[in-house]
């Protein structure tokens, strides 16, 4: 990844509310579901906790199970006490699940990204919703919406300076979010004629996308290794259709266009759509 990922979510997890550290089979299935996901912070909180604390779970979000364990006491038929294990299942939520104060401490990163004014116009003249925070880069097709870490976090590669690494993986979310059905209407379903491939097709035409705005757009002058290494990834689909790298790259092109015309009017697509 060239972004920069806390060391938080290998501590053993805690309650971001009350600082108690969880126990037991808690951190191991607090740390499975961190990794699964990707999350950076080690804290997690109920749905009401984060509430009472004047923070929201997003929409959709799923919560990880925990289980809490007591002790019930009670007297039985001969009047002796016993005491009773009880387990009692509990959903919890990472800080990255959630929007507003979560208490994350972490130190402030100096930002290593240049501002391309070119690039910053293009991407708000789309009036796509960008939300900056995690540790994770994704297009959610449910509520429509671009995840991005912050701009602070792109550290860049071997091959690629943080400013590149930024620009490019906002312009391949960016391209995946051209897809939705108000827009291109792209989808699996122009891809299912590749069947179980279908989602690599999708990866193809996002990330070339991303490489024709790049250039486009003056962010590097040439092909990044980067973008090659990822496309090597999809060799699969590639021998087994010769026509699948044709096909992604005018899909790429399409989406490329629909990004740029925002831009190129001077209004935004949410303006563009009210107009038609």
């Amino acid at each position: 990844m060239p972004w920069h990922r806390a060391s938080t979510a290998n501590d053993i997890p805690c309650n971001a509310i009350t600082g108690a550290k969880y126990r037991g089979s808690n951190i191991l299935t607090l740390w499975v579901a961190g990794m699964q996901h990707g999350y950076a912070s080690n804290q997690w909180a109920t749905y009401k906790q984060w509430a009472a604390n004047g923070a929201q779970v997003r929409k959709g979000e799923k919560g990880t199970a925990g289980i809490f364990y007591t002790i019930t006491e009670h007297e039985d038929a001969t009047g002796k006490t016993k005491a009773t294990p009880f387990a009692r299942a509990f959903y919890l939520f990472n800080a990255e699940q959630v929007d507003g104060e979560t208490n994350k401490a972490s130190a402030p990163r100096e930002d290593l990204t240049q501002r391309i004014a070119r690039a910053d116009e293009v991407i708000t003249a789309t009036g796509a919703k960008i939300t900056h925070a995690g540790s994770r880069a994704f297009y959610r097709h449910s509520t429509d919406e671009i995840y991005l870490p912050e701009r602070a976090a792109f550290i860049g590669t071997e091959t690629s300076s943080p400013t590149e690494a930024y620009y490019s993986t906002a312009l391949h979310e960016l391209t995946h979010w051209t897809g939705h059905e108000s827009r291109l209407a792209r989808g699996f379903a122009k891809f299912k004629k590749f069947g179980d491939e279908a989602y690599a097709v999708e990866e193809l035409a996002a990330e070339m996308g991303a490489a024709f705005l790049c250039a486009q757009l003056g962010i590097t002058n040439d092909p990044r290794p980067d973008h090659a290494q990822y496309l090597a990834s999809w060799l699969k689909v590639l021998k087994s259709d010769s026509k699948a790298i044709i096909r992604a790259a005018s899909e790429a092109q399409k989406a490329c266009d629909y990004i740029m015309q925002a831009s190129e009017t001077g209004e935004t697509r949410a303006t563009l759509a009210v107009a038609a």
